[in-house]
């Protein structure tokens, strides 16, 4: 990027809901965003000044335009946002390896873990587009995109390892409605992403069996001992977790019915199989696709994750949602906690 307080020249890579409104915060911001969209008719359609298909209703502002052309798009940008599907952005952003700008910020909006390597969607970007960390920032936080798009107003975190990346990244999106904070736990902010959409499922579950608050909240607030668990076993700060990467954030997807994953783990305890849920949802659900590779993770440093392990037993067709439901309430009784609960 060209400086503290300079406007972006940003490409989006990926045309859905929260690329599209990510780049809408960057014209909002004074800047300009040009959205790589893989099909014409969604390009043509954003051109247009709007994409109906995945923010109905919304009127895209001016400085907002779209191409099929990926190498068109990222050609003189100083800031590129990868907003695709986790487990497909490696093989995505690949072709765009020593393509871009010497110099450009590469910034995921991307919240997961990649199947088989176990890596964080900034490592994924940093190897896939041979980047160092200093040129890396990841977006995290309760960041609905629909919501954002309408402009309700919310807060998100910027984090980065060079503090200066990091605070020229949030210059660029910030608006009346959205306030980005900085941070430099790149680890910790990336796990919250990636887990609470694990979390988020269980969640969904749990109101499609039709249990009411009392479950709903205790998953939440289990789920955040899972999250930290992992982040700390990981060297991630404690901080963090109970910041707006980290609370925030499982708060809004595990509440909302605007959240893909909670809507996906509803359909799951209606009833639905995985592929008739991913049917009815709208949009990839990132927790269905990384909870395996989180639940990896968790096993390669020891760390206990029960409702990871539960959720992931679902999606794999090892157990119902009922199955899982009893399972963990007959576990043993322990000390609530963090620290003070053994790992085995």
């Amino acid at each position: 990027m060209t400086g503290r307080g300079a406007s972006a020249r940003a490409a989006i890579i990926g045309s859905g809901a929260w690329g599209t409104a990510f780049a809408s915060l960057i014209a909002e911001a004074g800047g300009s965003a040009t959205i790589w969209a893989r099909r014409a008719e969604i390009a043509e359609e954003i051109n247009a000044g709007a994409n109906e298909r995945y923010l109905p209703g919304l009127r895209l502002p001016v400085g907002v335009r779209a191409t099929t052309d990926m190498a068109a798009a990222v050609g003189g940008a100083d800031t590129v946002v990868v907003a695709v599907p986790s487990q497909a952005a490696r093989g995505i952003v690949a072709p765009l390896a020593g393509r871009l700008e010497e110099g450009a910020a590469v910034v995921s909006l991307m919240k997961g873990i990649e199947l088989g390597t176990g890596m964080r969607m900034s490592e994924v970007m940093g190897q896939a587009l041979q980047v160092g960390p200093e040129r890396l920032a990841v977006v995290s936080g309760p960041n609905l995109a629909d919501e954002i798009a309408a402009r309700q107003p919310t807060a998100t975190v910027i984090a980065a390892a060079d503090e200066d990346l990091a605070a020229r990244v949030a210059a660029a999106c910030a608006t009346a409605a959205f306030r980005p904070y900085t941070n430099t736990d790149v680890l910790g902010v990336e796990l919250c992403g990636a887990v609470k959409n694990v979390i988020a499922l269980a969640v969904g579950m749990a109101a499609g069996r039709g249990y009411g608050n009392n479950s709903r909240a205790t998953i939440i607030t289990r789920g955040l001992v899972e999250i930290t668990r992992l982040g700390l076993a990981l060297g991630a700060s404690p901080e963090t977790f109970a910041g707006l990467a980290g609370m925030g954030d499982l708060v809004a997807t595990c509440s909302s019915p605007l959240s893909r994953n909670q809507s996906f783990g509803r359909h799951l305890g209606e009833g639905m199989t995985v592929d008739e849920a991913a049917s009815a949802s709208r949009g990839v659900a990132e927790g269905a696709k990384s909870a395996r590779a989180v639940l990896d993770l968790a096993a390669r440093h020891g760390v206990d994750m029960p409702i990871t392990a539960g959720v992931v037993a679902v999606v794999e067709g090892a157990a119902s949602v009922e199955e899982v439901n009893d399972a963990l309430l007959a576990r043993p009784r322990k000390t609530e906690g963090v620290h003070g609960e053994r790992i085995d």
